[in-house]
């Protein structure tokens, strides 16, 4: 089995030993991730091509960042119907409270004015990407949204990287169009979020026996 497959497998009703040992991991990336979307708007350095879409979307709609994550993922999350993607518990946790946490680190950090702070913060938001999205990818719950479409598509026969790169240049327009902030680092979160968040979950994934009851595949 290669590591793409052994990675997407998701565990979707894990028995009371298997749920306490994979929620913490999932619990503590999606923290991490939120707190690094927050990071990321501080910096003030171009966003991640989704969030560059969240941005601009809360722009329009005069609402928070967390609150467009939150109204996103869950339309992305009808999307998954006509595809048969499948929900796990890392699923929902996610789409309901990815942009909460978002929220809550656009409250405790303040805004910045010395670029000397602002790459800092972009630098520690990368590496909290990649961590985050190894540690609850790789808890094997389920995948976000925004990920578990990206891998629907790709079941249908499609390329990873060709779906990926559709996917992200095309909110990336759209989020540029509506007013999302687009800069250095926006290209530095494109081309090293996957090999980061690849080797995240090298480090932290929790393997899925194929015997275990109610395993799937991406």
């Amino acid at each position: 089995m290669s590591d793409d497959t052994r990675y997407a497998q998701v565990l979707r009703f894990p028995n009371g030993r298997e749920l306490a040992r994979r929620l913490p991991p999932l619990v503590a990336g999606i923290l991490i991730i939120g707190f690094s979307i927050a990071l990321s708007v501080r910096a003030q350095l171009g966003l991640a091509p989704w969030d560059v879409f969240h941005q601009g979307v809360a722009k329009v709609l005069g609402i928070s960042l967390g609150t467009v994550v939150i109204l996103v993922g869950l339309v992305v999350l009808l999307a998954w119907i006509p595809l048969r993607q499948h929900l796990g518990l890392g699923t929902i946790v996610n789409a309901l409270t990815i942009g909460l946490i978002a929220n809550l680190g656009l409250a405790l950090i303040p805004e910045q004015r010395l670029l000397a702070v602002r790459i800092p913060l972009l630098l520690v938001a990368l590496l909290g990407f990649g961590l985050g999205g190894g540690l609850y990818i790789g808890a094997g719950l389920g995948p976000g949204p925004r990920d578990g479409l990206m891998t629907a598509i790709t079941a249908r026969g499609f390329p990873l990287w060709a779906v990926r790169t559709v996917l992200e240049c095309s909110v990336l327009v759209v989020g540029f169009a509506l007013g999302g902030e687009v800069g250095f680092g926006t290209v530095l979160l494109a081309f090293s979020l996957g090999p980061l968040t690849h080797a995240g979950l090298r480090r932290f994934h929790l393997p899925v026996h194929d015997d275990a009851p109610e395993v799937m595949g991406e």
